[in-house]
């Protein structure tokens, strides 16, 4: 399911800017930090172009956009930085848009669910409910989950209105 981007209304913008930006930046590389990890200067262009875009983004839009001076980078440059944001709990895949997102909270290996838009692309983080459920289902048929993540598809109250 794939979003058209064609809406005839206006969207707000949903990335981090400014102060919130460089506190995110600075608590992830905290964060790295503890976990005995390094946020190099590709991680962290990586995940700062996460965050400012707030919204799922194309590897390959990160490859073309990541030299700060226009120039793009080499794609295992952004393939490496995105994994170790991923293993680190800091950027999700959006398996059905082929794409990557800043984590909007709950460390590594937690469970997410997204809100996905199909007409603006809009992207929402949430908390699922029913993850020990999903858990005690899985451990019946001798399953260990180790990431669980929801994908779901519809409108948002703007592309709705």
């Amino acid at each position: 399911m794939a979003h058209s981007h064609a809406c005839d209304h206006d969207h707000a913008a949903h990335g981090l800017t400014g102060d919130a930006l460089s506190r995110d930046l600075a608590a992830a590389e905290a964060r790295c930090e503890a976990a005995g990890q390094r946020m190099t200067a590709p991680r962290r262009r990586v995940l700062q172009m996460l965050l400012e875009a707030g919204q799922p983004v194309k590897a390959y839009d990160l490859i073309a956009a990541f030299g700060q001076d226009g120039a793009p980078a080499k794609p295992p440059t952004v393939y490496r930085a995105l994994d170790f944001l991923s293993k680190q709990g800091l950027a999700h895949r959006i398996e059905s848009l082929n794409a990557f997102i800043a984590c909007g909270g709950g460390g590594e290996g937690h469970a997410a669910a997204f809100l996905i838009c199909d007409c603006c692309g809009a992207t929402r983080e949430i908390a699922p409910s029913g993850v020990s459920e999903i858990e005690r289902l899985a451990g019946a048929q001798g399953f260990r989950l180790t990431a669980l993540m929801v994908e779901a598809h519809g409108l948002c109250s703007d592309c709705r209105a």
